[in-house]
């Protein structure tokens, strides 16, 4: 937990979260949604498939997706909501502490090591006093508004990865042209994964773009060897 969500413990309203979905999120389900979807068009048979084995093919990766955005969806509130009730735990903590020492102790084991070691004695005793002002506390942690609006985003975005991979088997008629088309479409969306996190995180993106497609490759084969 970040000093500013320990800041903002107390306000179920507010979840420490300025934008809908960070890139590293959404750049996520989308991995994890090309990986969902590739373990269908991966094991496809294209000698001997039929147009009845091609609508098996996208009524599975349709339904094994919309039950995995689901779930993913779930997820995230639970986590949410966990975090929150954990947030909630520490400003009642820091308030009902025994002395200000105590306080300043639950202040710097809910922080991340990293930032602990960078704040200064004085810092830690600010934000003590503020999560002592702290009034309107919940009675107990809560979701919001903007809780439900990202679980949707992931719930889409797991979802809506099928329909690019899939839609070369609704346009092409010859199984085979439109399995090399599928798998293209998939190495542009991995590369383009890789390239949207290099690009964020600061590393290069062509190299990161490429292992990515490497990566996402060596999952599937790993999902589909266990049975995925």
């Amino acid at each position: 937990m970040t000093a500013r969500e320990v800041a903002l413990a107390a306000d179920a309203s507010t979840g420490g979260r300025e934008r809908l979905l960070d890139p590293i999120a959404r750049m996520s389900e989308v991995l994890f949604g090309l990986i969902m979807v590739l373990t269908f068009t991966g094991t496809f048979e294209v000698a001997s498939a039929g147009r009845e084995d091609v609508r098996m093919l996208l009524v599975g990766a349709l339904g094994c997706n919309l039950a995995w955005g689901v779930v993913d969806a779930v997820m995230f509130l639970i986590s949410a909501l966990t975090e929150r009730g954990r947030n909630l735990l520490t400003v009642r903590a820091v308030q009902g502490a025994a002395d200000p020492e105590q306080g300043r102790r639950v202040i710097a084991n809910a922080l991340p090591p990293v930032v602990a070691s960078l704040m200064t004695a004085g810092e830690v005793e600010t934000l003590r006093q503020g999560l002592l002002e702290m009034r309107s506390l919940p009675p107990r942690p809560s979701l919001d508004r903007g809780d439900w609006f990202r679980a949707v985003a992931i719930f889409l975005l797991v979802f809506l990865t099928t329909f690019p991979v899939v839609v070369p088997f609704m346009i092409f008629s010859e199984a085979e042209l439109a399995l090399r088309a599928s798998n293209l479409v998939a190495i542009v969306m991995l590369f383009g994964v890789g390239f949207v996190l290099a690009r964020y995180g600061g590393y290069r993106p062509v190299l990161t773009g490429a292992s990515m497609v490497l990566l996402g490759v060596s999952l599937v084969a790993i999902a589909i060897a266990l049975g995925g």
